[in-house]
């Protein structure tokens, strides 16, 4: 694996890492805001819970924000949840394309270096073949 390949999965799985980071920081802001803003959110627990299915945007109905305020910090927990889950989203998808690619791309330079194999072999049986001939009428020499 040549060092680009490796510094590109490097840099895909840390952004990998990063989003779910960020993910879960956006989860755990969410549900601390859930848990001080809505009076019917009696623990932390239920907090994260609406969190994650109101960012995930499943939304079971089991809890709900019932104020005007819980309902504005939803809006803002729905955009960021669909954000940063889209970002992890792509991170992955983004690490299993590029195991694939790496996969192809292995494959190619296998069947390069096998033509670039053959190709020595021609050209050494023609140097052979050259090499032969002049053998047998040496070409003439340049005056010097």
């Amino acid at each position: 694996m040549t060092r680009s390949r490796r510094a590109r999965i490097h840099l895909i799985r840390r952004g990998l890492l990063y989003s779910l980071g960020l993910c879960l920081l956006i989860l755990l802001i969410g549900g601390i805001g859930f848990w001080w803003l809505e009076p019917g959110i009696h623990t932390l627990q239920d907090g994260l819970w609406l969190a994650f299915t109101t960012a995930a945007t499943v939304g079971y109905g089991d809890l709900v924000p019932r104020t005007s305020v819980g309902r504005a910090f939803s809006v803002l927990v729905v955009l960021l949840g669909l954000a940063v889950l889209s970002l992890v989203t792509a991170s992955l998808a983004a690490l299993f394309v590029e195991q694939e690619v790496e996969q192809e791309e292995r494959q190619i330079e296998r069947e390069l270096m096998r033509e670039l194999h053959a190709l020595r072999r021609q050209v050494s049986a023609l140097q052979d073949r050259l090499d032969r001939a002049h053998g047998a009428n040496p070409p003439p020499q340049e005056p010097q």
